[in-house]
């Protein structure tokens, strides 16, 4: 038994979360904290795993058992005699290099033997979710760097602009402020570092059992997607997930390439009749197993028929696909994504800072020199209201 699988690593409930919530929001709050915990600790042996000579099939593979072993060990009395529906909120995704995102191959796939070099700039991506309340993370991590031996060119660039473009993210998504203050902010950021958002990718707002909701935040838009995009206004309660995903070219353009589709979503909005009898039986297991989040392939009871099956419900957008994309070759894609909540209270991270990054580890000859920016993230994250009211009363009293 490999260290993973030791009972005693499962995460286990804290002393919050067996603490009887004083309202619903408070509840919702705790089952989203819950749900970052686990995925937390899959994320520390994430990258772990990611090694020299490791293949990404088994760091997938493990993700996804840690996230069911973790969400089975919490939240087991059932409600009105209903168990309370918890597991992978987003299926464990292992992306190298120049892929952007989603790259989580099968057993049957050719690519499934794909290792990890040393240089390999790896993206983590995993959510896990309790009770529909989703917490979804992720992080870059470069093979065999090591404060000895940092991570220094393009690499350094591209990671050093991401994590930096989701700290500004994290503090400009606020009660009052709009989704385009942060697609400027992460822009300016990316253009110190000579580095461009990867274009038309998309942040969330998110509620129970929904992590694509209508309400978004767009990174790179093309010129017809400024003029067709929504303006949102960022509202108390609201949870979103951000999720920045930063390329080393002048365009952060993308495109796709030979790699399979493994990762798909139900769409719950769209209704349709499905004609084939294997298209019917594949959809109702995906219902079954994956409720509204997303899903592998590999986690339905057959991969061929689960193939075909789905071709039809894609076809009239029952289910849309998590398409593997890629930049030019040369290039590198680093990403990060966090959950936040605007709680009466003031913003909460629900998920953890990353478990990688560190500044050591990451050597950029640039560096952020605008004034704004540096002081954007530096502040903390929920601003202190009995400091902001004595400085305000302060400011009155010497008038």
């Amino acid at each position: 038994m490999s260290d993973s699988t030791k009972p005693e690593e499962t995460p286990r409930p804290t002393e919050e979360t067996k603490e009887t919530p004083r309202s619903t929001a408070e509840a919702d709050f705790t089952k989203y904290k819950t749900a970052a915990e686990i995925v937390n600790a899959t994320m520390k042996k994430l990258v772990e795993l990611s090694v020299e000579g490791a293949k990404i099939l088994d760091i997938c593979l493990e993700g996804d058992k840690l996230i069911e072993q973790g969400t089975s060990a919490v939240y087991n009395k059932a409600v009105k005699g209903v168990k309370i529906p918890k597991g992978l909120a987003f299926p464990t995704s292992v992306s190298v290099n120049n892929c952007v995102a989603h790259f989580s191959p099968l057993e049957s796939d050719v690519l499934s033997s794909q290792t990890l070099a040393k240089g390999d700039v790896v993206k983590l991506h995993v959510g896990a979710h309790i009770d529909g309340f989703a917490a979804i993370s992720a992080e870059t991590v470069v093979v065999g760097a090591s404060a000895n031996e940092p991570v220094t060119g393009r690499r350094a660039d591209v990671i050093k602009a991401a994590y930096l473009a989701s700290e500004a993210a994290m503090r400009i998504v606020k009660v009052g402020n709009k989704n385009w203050a942060v697609t400027d902010a992460v822009s300016k950021v990316c253009a110190v570092f000579d580095c461009k958002p990867v274009e038309g990718m998309l942040s969330c707002h998110q509620s129970q059992n929904v992590i694509d909701g209508k309400k978004r935040i767009i990174l790179n838009p093309s010129e017809s997607q400024k003029k067709e995009f929504e303006t949102v206004t960022f509202l108390e309660g609201d949870v979103w997930g951000i999720d920045i995903l930063v390329a080393s070219t002048e365009d952060g353009k993308a495109r796709n390439e030979d790699s399979r589709t493994t990762i798909y979503q139900k769409d719950s909005t769209i209704t349709y009749q499905l004609k084939m009898k294997t298209s019917r039986l594949v959809f109702s297991e995906v219902q079954k197993k994956a409720g509204a989040f997303p899903f592998n392939v590999r986690c339905l009871e057959d991969e061929n028929k689960a193939r075909l099956g789905l071709q039809e419900a894609v076809q009239h957008a029952l289910v849309k696909p998590y398409d593997v994309i890629y930049t030019p070759t040369g290039s590198f894609v680093a990403a990060f994504h966090f959950t936040i909540a605007l709680l009466p209270a003031g913003p909460a991270l629900i998920t953890q800072a990353p478990v990688w990054y560190k500044p050591e580890l990451v050597k950029s000859e640039k560096e952020l020199e605008d004034p704004e920016l540096k002081e954007l993230i530096t502040k903390p994250l929920r601003e202190d209201k009995k400091k902001a009211k004595k400085a305000k009363a302060k400011t009155d009293g010497e008038k």
